[in-house]
């Protein structure tokens, strides 16, 4: 017997039922485009090239070649074999103190040493989501809220919002500045959630930034410091793509700005992950270190929901201790992705697209608003859907990261190998061509039309004229 009509039984939760996840966005639109069809060099060569998923594989060889070299630091060898029992049934959510040193070294390894890390601060948690999550949770009431500066990462939407209710309040900027974070603009978004009656709690800002692969200067890091501790709220600082940090300037962590300025440090929070900086996403290896005892205790507590897999932190602790080998991976990464980055933007260069300029990260902010109709986010989307299901390209539209003018789109470059890069960029010069050759046609037609309004009306002042040498219609003498 079923259930029909109004009598139907609610069988999901109004939390699992609603739409707080955000799937419809277009950035995960995207995803779905390229999963229906994905690319294969030599069995669907004509499928989708994913350029949405922010990985870096440029680096990954070195962590294979490390792991052949040293196989006793998994448990699943015969290397490791004797380690199996003890690391199999032991988990605590304090964390290996192997891996918590080995993690909070290799983070002050990234930040060039200028900064120590306490590993009794390492939280850990099931990669960035869950650590942003549980920040979260640490420090909003459901209804409150976090200023976020625009354009920022879509699964913000999801990580911070879904489950614990926390409102995200856009802090303007556009490209007259490069996107840059103003006081005035977080002055102001402050003052409007106030005047809403919203209580703020906290600002959340991501350094090196997504989507815009961009860093945060010292002194824009020492106002904000400035700012919360004004208001007395918190600041959340997202350094996940510390590492990706390719060319000058260097990458300048809240950590260190702290231990420069006077400030109340139980404001400051770090989230960290594995996931871009070596390229480890199935890791899940998420971190939480907050200079906050309270919210350092609550969120070990939370990690009870989201741990790291022993086995994963006995690997890591082995893999983050070898210094030589940090060293080398460190360099090397930076090395390789500063190469891809310049044959990319040189190759969007080659056919007139421009990109904003940036030195880190795993993608590129890429301008194509010359291309779209109208200045309009619906011309952004009609130009996204050719691109996707035309082009085979699934690259990101910027109102998908809340950007604030049409016609930007973040291109993944690091996900892929030269091969594929190369068939992107032919796929992208062949669009430019044939959009270029429509324009160019349609420019030609309007000239035609014009000349052909000129010359009626030119006809027409002639025919009207009363010195016409041209006899008057027989509508012209019947109106006289």
């Amino acid at each position: 017997m079923g259930f029909s009509g109004g009598s139907e039984v609610q069988l999901l939760s109004k939390m699992a039922a609603g739409n707080g996840h955000g799937e419809d966005s277009p950035y995960f639109d995207g995803w779905k485009a390229y999963d229906s069809d994905p690319f294969h060099l030599t069995e669907n060569p004509d499928g989708v090239i994913q350029m949405g998923l922010a990985e870096n594989q440029l680096s990954f060889d070195l962590i294979q070649d490390w792991m052949a070299k040293h196989p006793q630091a998994s448990i699943c060898t015969l290397e490791g074999l004797d380690d199996f029992k003890d690391v199999a049934i032991f988990q605590d959510y304090h964390g290996l103190p192997e891996f918590r040193n080995a993690v909070a070294n290799f983070m002050a390894k990234v930040r060039g040493n200028r900064v120590k890390f306490d590993p009794d601060r390492i939280v850990m948690s099931g990669g960035a989501t869950g650590a942003h999550e549980t920040v979260a949770f640490c420090l909003a009431d459901p209804g409150d809220a976090f200023l976020v500066p625009i354009p920022y990462y879509p699964g913000f939407d999801r990580d911070l919002r879904w489950r614990t209710g926390v409102q995200l309040l856009p802090v303007h900027s556009d490209s007259s500045n490069n996107f840059k974070i103003t006081m005035n603009a977080m002055e102001e978004a402050y003052a409007k959630a106030a005047a809403e009656n919203i209580r703020v709690k906290g600002i959340l800002i991501t350094n090196p930034s997504n989507p815009l692969g961009t860093i945060l200067d010292r002194a824009t890091l020492v106002d904000l410091v400035a700012f919360v501790n004004s208001k007395h709220i918190h600041l959340v600082c997202d350094e996940i793509y510390a590492a990706t940090v390719f060319t000058q300037p260097d990458f300048v962590s809240v950590a260190e700005v702290i231990d420069e300025v006077e400030c109340n440090r139980d404001l400051i929070h770090i989230v960290y992950s594995l996931s871009k900086d070596l390229g480890l996403p199935g890791f899940r290896v998420g971190i939480v270190y907050s200079y906050n005892d309270a919210v350092m205790r609550c969120a070990r507590k939370m990690s009870s929901f989201g741990l790291v897999s022993t086995q994963t932190q006995r690997l890591v602790a082995g893999l983050l201790s070898d210094d030589e080998f940090v060293g080398r991976y460190i360099f090397e990464s930076a090395e390789r992705l500063a190469t891809r980055h310049e044959r990319f933007t040189s190759g969007l260069e080659q056919v007139g697209i421009g990109c904003l300029e940036s030195n880190s990260g795993l993608f590129l902010w890429m301008d194509l608003h010359k291309m779209l109709k109208e200045q309009s986010f619906e011309s952004e989307m009609e130009l996204w859907r050719v691109v996707v299901n035309e082009v085979k390209l699934n690259v990101s539209p910027g109102q998908s990261f809340h950007c604030a003018e049409p016609g930007w789109f973040r291109v993944c470059f690091a996900n892929m190998d030269d091969e594929v890069v190369e068939i992107a960029l032919r796929r992208i010069r062949t669009f430019v061509a044939k959009a270029d050759l429509a324009a160019k046609k349609r420019r030609c037609w309007q000239n035609k039309l014009n000349k052909l309004s000129f010359k009626s009306r030119i006809f027409d002042d002639v025919a009207m004229s009363p010195r016409s040498p041209m006899p008057h219609s027989p509508m012209l003498r019947a109106q006289n």
